[in-house]
């Protein structure tokens, strides 16, 4: 269980650091969906909950699930190993708050400098009052 907690901490930073890097590359692509709007703001919710986690000192709960577990079981395998090593460095908690704000702030100025489609407008005669 413990090593589906991992591979599930590894999607979700990938979908950060890699939706972000899709963000650039799309636009130099002229790729529509880099623009739709649910996707910018679940991508910027993304980041914005890790930096929002490190500046109030809340350890990721992700991470807390998968160390509970793992105090209860053997040790993993290769998959678990690799994973692990490519996730989590050592370094003081403050390096690891920086580099998430620093990474926030980066993808609001890609909300600003390419931004999402503007909200859908409802057409006033498809309400259903």
């Amino acid at each position: 269980m413990a090593n589906f907690v991992l591979i599930i901490h590894v999607v979700y930073v990938a979908f950060v650091i890699g939706g972000w890097l899709l963000i650039g590359v799309g636009r130099l692509a002229s790729w529509a969906w880099i623009r739709n709007r649910t996707f910018r703001i679940v991508h910027l919710c993304s980041i914005g909950l890790v930096a929002a986690e490190a500046l109030i000192g809340v350890t990721c709960p992700l991470t807390s699930i998968e160390n509970a577990l793992r105090s209860h079981s053997y040790d993993g395998g290769f998959i678990q190993y690799w994973l692990h090593r490519i996730l989590f460095y050592s370094a003081p908690a403050y390096v690891f708050t920086i580099i998430y704000v620093l990474f926030f702030l980066a993808v609001v100025a890609t909300w600003f400098a390419i931004r999402p489609n503007p909200p859908k407008k409802l057409n006033p005669r498809e309400t259903n009052d």
